[in-house]
């Protein structure tokens, strides 16, 4: 009954055009992680130089969602998303055409960010045409095009091996874009319910709020460890474990796949019993798999765990985006590009911080030390805070009593 209400609710073209738009971007975002250990052999690199490569997608990304999702609030996320896979094309262009160095292909790597962006844009869009109760469900499908970066990581090693160049990947990405684009121009649309414009005032009123700054704690572990993991994780295998640039994509496909289709489930079971429970065995989990993962044990072992690993992670973005709206229902806009770029910060942060480590100690066995302890203070965090708001704003109408209720049995 839930399931179908939830349908008949909402603009269902929207969703999905919101879907598709954050989708490609996601793939488009993601290609240096797999093509990085291609990249390579044209351009030798360092570890530490390897994690920067990956991870200045991500920083450019981080910024360019506030940008973005101020832009949201006063010109429209549909406008904001079209304007952004517009601008997408040019790294996509220099990347292919112009790049012959690697200082070169840094600029483009950080110019790739505002694909990243594009999470402040179509969560807004599609998240203003449905009610609280549905908010959840609504964010985390639009919220799945992550999936996206399964894309990266199935194809874009194969292609460059296809054609002998990696820089023709860059121009064949060129193509599902422009589809996307004219899809989505003709298919989503605005809500009619879209919140006032706000101030750029109200960021920082906003910032003031401890409860902003909770979510983006939040969401710089789920959302970066698993954009960040995506990332990096093909250099692991090839650098840990021998494999070829490939088959090491191969194996990143598996495990992205874990975090990025069950955003929605995450984001469904946080409608069910609550946004703060499923972050408590979300992180929980992850942090078991990843201490599980420095022992650095038998590839199909450490698969399995980084599967499982990534799928609390992706989860978890479905829970944090059930929570946000509920407490910031009026500014959903410009929280959703606050709380975008702090996970973007902690995806930019993790490669560097496995590059590092392993630069220092020749084992990625401390860095995933370091990934479990961060997760198991976010997981304090929770029970930390659950408490706080279930006094405050989580009682707030029937789905917060609902989740008080379950927390507190």
């Amino acid at each position: 009954m839930e399931s179908k209400s939830f349908w008949k609710s909402g603009h269902k073209p929207t969703l999905f055009g919101a879907f598709m738009y954050f989708d490609i971007s996601f793939m488009i975002w993601g290609m240096l992680g797999p093509l990085a250990v291609v990249i390579a052999l044209d351009y030798p690199m360092t570890p530490l130089e390897k994690a920067n490569l990956v991870a200045l997608p991500i920083l450019g990304g981080s910024i360019l969602r506030l940008v973005l999702g101020f832009m949201s609030d006063y010109i429209g996320p549909k406008l904001t998303a079209q304007i952004g896979m517009l601008v997408t094309l040019v790294p996509l262009l220099l990347g292919w055409l112009w790049v012959d160095s690697l200082s070169q292909l840094y600029v483009v790597a950080l110019l790739l960010g505002v694909a990243g962006a594009s999470f402040a844009a179509a969560l807004p869009l599609a998240g203003q045409w449905y009610g609280k109760e549905h908010q959840g469900l609504a964010m985390g499908i639009a919220g799945a095009g992550n999936s996206g970066t399964v894309l990266a990581t199935l194809f874009a090693n194969r292609l460059a091996t296809h054609f002998g160049s990696w820089e023709v990947v860059f121009g064949l990405a060129i193509i599902p874009i422009v589809i996307v684009f004219i899809l989505f121009s003709i298919f989503a649309k605005n809500s009619p319910n879209r919140p006032e414009p706000k101030k750029l005032s109200q960021y920082g009123s906003l910032l003031k709020q401890k409860d902003a700054w909770v979510f983006c704690a939040f969401y710089c572990v789920t959302f970066g460890g698993f954009v960040g993991l995506c990332n990096y994780l093909t250099i692991f295998f090839n650098t840990q474990y021998g494999l070829s640039p490939v088959r090491a994509a191969d194996i990143t496909t598996f495990c992205v796949i874990a975090g990025s289709f069950f955003r929605p489930v995450g984001g469904y079971l946080a409608d069910k019993i609550g946004g703060t429970r499923m972050l408590t065995f979300l992180y929980t989990g992850a942090c078991i798999m990843l201490i599980g993962v420095s022992f650095m044990p038998p590839l199909p072992v450490v698969v399995v765990m980084l599967f499982l690993g990534m799928m609390c992670l992706g989860a978890g973005n479905g829970s944090v985006f059930q929570l946000v709206p509920q407490r910031f229902g009026n500014e959903i806009g410009l929280m959703t590009g606050i709380v975008g770029a702090a996970g973007g910060l902690g995806g930019y942060a993790l490669p560097l911080i496995l590059g590092q480590l392993y630069s220092s100690y020749q084992s990625y066995t401390p860095g995933f030390v370091i990934l479990s302890l961060i997760a198991a203070a976010s997981l304090f965090l929770v029970l930390f805070m659950q408490s706080r708001w279930r006094v405050s704003w989580l009682n707030r109408g029937s789905k917060g009593m609902a989740e008080s209720t379950s927390l507190s049995s």
